[in-house]
């Protein structure tokens, strides 16, 4: 059987990361570019494209290219591949980015939003596969909040492509923040690094830090102010996951991005609200600490494993999934003839 490798794309707000991969190396080279928004979504495409190319000359041994994935900030419209309103690529509103990027590589491409590429990483390769779980939901806290969701071992989708926006579920109904998707006291607008960087300015004023990080090492070190910040993560995240919980009482909850770094600043206050607020989190929670192995009729909520580079992994394996998927579909078809 010819070996093959994909190459995966994680389309963000900042940054642009491009890799190559295979299933026995895992990932071979990583390309990381700036997003460039500010010239345009054709630049970005152009940056996108080129950095693809670049890693399909390297030839890998003579692998077979099995194919090109992208992860993206939605809301997304599948299978068409169009871009609706994503608050985090303003401009974007309506670009077949689908048909863009195979037009500039004349390759087909499979795309999915950056929360399920996410998410298709962790239970292929991180949590859900030590945990040997077929159904998981994954919270991104980056530079927004991104949300993916596996059922019964598939990415969940919705009638549209728009499944999984947690993100945008509302956490403060009342002189919440003004939100980038046109709603008011998102979850993103409380506990993604941009929000830990708006709320400094307005609880500290001047001497607010400039980065989410350095807020978290003040905190770490028990600057009041940005200790409530943190508390004002967990509380949000608590209400985000309260939804999540009572609606799809799934077996386990991820956490994962760069604001995961100051997990043991806010998961006090988000365990402490989740109990008040989630009946069905109180029926099934778990003992404390991370379990060697998830207990039967038990909610975990656990920080992700894959870190950071859950999305870029993800995006990887998206042309192995199509393969997956067509080979089950003809199966099928043959048993039914």
């Amino acid at each position: 059987m010819t070996q093959t490798y994909s190459i995966g794309v994680d389309l963000g707000g900042t940054n642009l990361r491009i890799a190559s991969y295979s299933e026995a190396l895992g990932l071979m080279d990583t390309i990381s570019l700036p997003t460039r928004l500010v010239e345009g979504r054709e630049r970005v495409v152009r940056d996108l494209c080129e950095a693809v190319v670049s890693l399909k000359r390297k030839g890998y041994d003579g692998r077979a290219l099995a194919g090109v994935g992208i992860g993206t900030p939605g809301p997304l419209e599948l299978p068409e591949g169009i871009l609706r309103n994503p608050p985090n690529l303003h401009g974007w509103d309506g670009f077949d980015l689908r048909n863009a990027v195979e037009t500039c590589l004349a390759h087909s491409v499979s795309i999915e939003s950056d929360g399920n590429a996410a998410a298709l990483a962790e239970a292929r390769l991180g949590a859900g596969r030590e945990q040997k779980v077929d159904s998981l939901g994954i919270l991104t806290l980056g530079t927004g909040v991104g949300n993916g969701l596996i059922l019964n071992g598939q990415i969940w989708h919705g009638s549209t492509g728009m499944g999984g926006e947690a993100g945008h579920s509302i956490v403060k109904d009342q002189d919440g923040a003004p939100c980038g998707c046109g709603g008011f006291g998102c979850l993103e607008q409380y506990a993604s690094a941009m929000a830990i960087q708006r709320m400094a300015r307005e609880r500290m004023g001047s001497e607010a830090p400039a980065s989410s990080h350095a807020i978290f090492l003040m905190a770490s070190e028990g600057e009041p102010r940005a200790l409530s910040i943190f508390e004002t993560v967990g509380h949000s995240l608590a209400i985000a996951l309260t939804g999540l919980v009572n609606t799809l009482n799934l077996p386990l909850y991820l956490l994962g991005g760069g604001v995961c770094e100051a997990w043991e600043m806010f998961a006090p206050s988000m365990f402490r609200e989740l109990r008040v607020r989630s009946y069905v989190y109180r029926l099934t929670e778990p003992g404390e600490g991370d379990p060697a192995a998830l207990e039967r009729h038990k909610t975990y909520i656990l920080r992700a494993q894959l870190g950071s580079g859950a999305g870029l992994l993800g995006a990887c394996l998206l042309p192995y999934e199509r393969q997956d998927s067509t080979s089950t579909s003809q199966e099928n078809l043959l048993v039914h003839k």
